[in-house]
């Protein structure tokens, strides 16, 4: 039975790059990675979904809605047809019509990106996993932050790292985008 795959980029907005209200260690670098995957999976004709965050409690202080940082980044502007999901959780799944998307059109697979590694990237790929979805991640196409422990800072690379480490063999594959082509 042939697996029908769907890219699935998370959160890749405004507020987490140079300039945003949230900005991650490496977004740049990883919106680089994400645009050449989406690149691929529209020469392939390939399903593409984009799942955009949106700010529901009043006090948050990013993705806000009406303002610039809640757009989805330059990087990878959806095209016509392409399916874009509004979420207010980290969980991509919650609430939202993702499920009975991804069903409806028979996919079975997802390589998935995007940003915060440690929180949106990672409660996506643990509910995918558990609704029996394959995962395949590309790590090099995700982004997060330092984060602060115990009165410690972790810095971004080793939280990300620990993330996809984490998920890496147990809830999906995690692969450099550049390698995405052989695992479709």
């Amino acid at each position: 039975m042939t697996k029908k795959t769907a890219l699935l980029l998370i959160d890749i907005q405004n507020d987490y790059f140079p300039g945003g209200k949230m900005e991650l260690v490496g977004s740049l670098e990883a919106s680089q990675q994400a645009s050449y995957l989406l690149e691929l999976f529209r020469q392939t004709r390939q399903p593409v979904v984009f799942v955009q965050h949106i700010a529901t409690r009043v006090e948050a202080s990013f993705f806000q809605p009406g303002t610039a940082g809640v757009e989805i980044h330059p990087s990878i502007q959806p095209q016509e047809g392409e399916t874009v999901i509004q979420k207010h959780f980290p969980n991509s799944f919650r609430e939202t019509d993702l499920l009975d998307h991804l069903h409806g059109t028979g996919i079975t697979r997802l390589l998935i990106c995007g940003m915060m590694t440690h929180m949106c990237v990672d409660a996506t790929v643990r509910a995918a996993n558990d609704l029996g979805f394959e995962c395949i991640i590309a790590g090099d196409a995700c982004a997060t932050r330092d984060l602060q422990f115990e009165g410690r800072q972790v810095p971004a690379d080793f939280v990300h790292r620990s993330f996809l480490a984490a998920l890496d063999g147990t809830y999906g594959n995690v692969i450099h985008a550049q390698d995405a082509a052989i695992h479709l």
